[in-house]
């Protein structure tokens, strides 16, 4: 007994330090490519193992940052009383629960298709990539991005068992979104990197050129929604969507207009989370409701 609550406490301890729940950022955009790839509703058992190989990936990913990040974050005041510098988690345990998330991930892609598991290493190599980017690449938000953009390719494969035009848009869209709000959320360890000698957008531009910067992958993220539009030959209600979450990203913007970041975590927690819920709704509403 005293063995199984000690593990489940350290279960709880890894989700909360990898932020498990807010898988809700990319998920919806994973099932945003199955509904568009099936254009319709996929199977339950395709939906499941999106869904599971999407949480495995995930998980290990910031399970890695995590423990690739340790010593850093033991040095950074916002992220020092994270899990492993403050001691409540072992790196061991924390390389344990990776090597589970993956062998999930891979399993998962196993149950799907083929090509899901052939493109697997693939998205693992640019997961464990990112974690070392910002020791040497200002571009370390792209590279996430770049990993986030599997989530709604990855569902597209899992349906199709191929990558179209689509399924390319898609993955733009969610690789602009997420390097433009990653840029905002780096604002808060600008002055951090700087003494630490790591790289980033903010490092290189400062607050008020990565504001700009955001705003500018954020608008060819809305572009490319509305190419997305154009090619699929969606209809109003996708565009609907589109309104939708350019309201949502101008507000994002607008809370951080002055360069203040005390409203940063609302910027990106709250909005983020709302933008890629919006979109699903709005793509399945467009696919599954019959517009007069």
């Amino acid at each position: 007994m005293a063995t199984e609550t000690r593990l489940m406490r350290k279960i709880t301890v890894f989700l909360e330090m990898i932020k498990f729940s807010h898988t809700v950022f990319a998920l919806p955009f994973a099932l945003t490519g199955a509904l568009l790839a099936a254009n319709g509703l996929p199977s339950g058992r395709q939906v499941l193992w999106i869904i599971l190989a999407m949480a495995g990936a995930r998980t290990a990913a910031m399970g890695l940052n995590r423990l690739i990040d340790a010593e850093i974050d033991a040095k950074n005041p916002r992220t020092a009383n994270r899990a492993i510098p403050a001691g409540l988690i072992g790196k061991g345990a924390t390389l344990v629960f990776i090597v589970a998330a993956t062998l999930l991930l891979l399993f998962a892609a196993t149950m799907l298709n083929p090509l899901c598991l052939k493109l697997a290493p693939v998205a693992i190599f640019f997961l464990v990539l990112y974690s070392f980017c910002k020791r040497f690449t200002a571009l370390a938000h792209v590279v996430l991005g770049i990993c986030l953009a599997a989530a709604p390719m990855g569902a597209w494969v899992a349906i199709r068992g191929n990558i179209d035009t689509p399924a390319l848009i898609l993955g733009g869209v969610v690789l602009f979104w997420v390097a433009g709000f990653d840029i905002l959320y780096a604002l808060q360890d600008l002055e951090f990197d700087r003494a630490a000698g790591l790289h980033s957008i903010p490092v290189v531009l400062g607050v008020a050129g990565s504001l700009w910067a955001a705003r500018l992958f954020h608008l060819v993220m809305l572009g490319l929604l509305l190419l997305l539009f154009v090619t699929m030959h969606l209809g109003v209600l996708f565009l609907v969507g589109i309104l939708v979450a350019s309201a949502m990203l101008l507000y994002e913007h607008l809370l951080l207009k002055d360069g203040n970041l005390d409203k940063l975590d609302a910027a990106f927690f709250n909005m983020n989370g709302y933008i890629s819920i919006a979109i699903l709704a709005f793509t399945a509403a467009d696919l599954l409701v019959k517009w007069p």
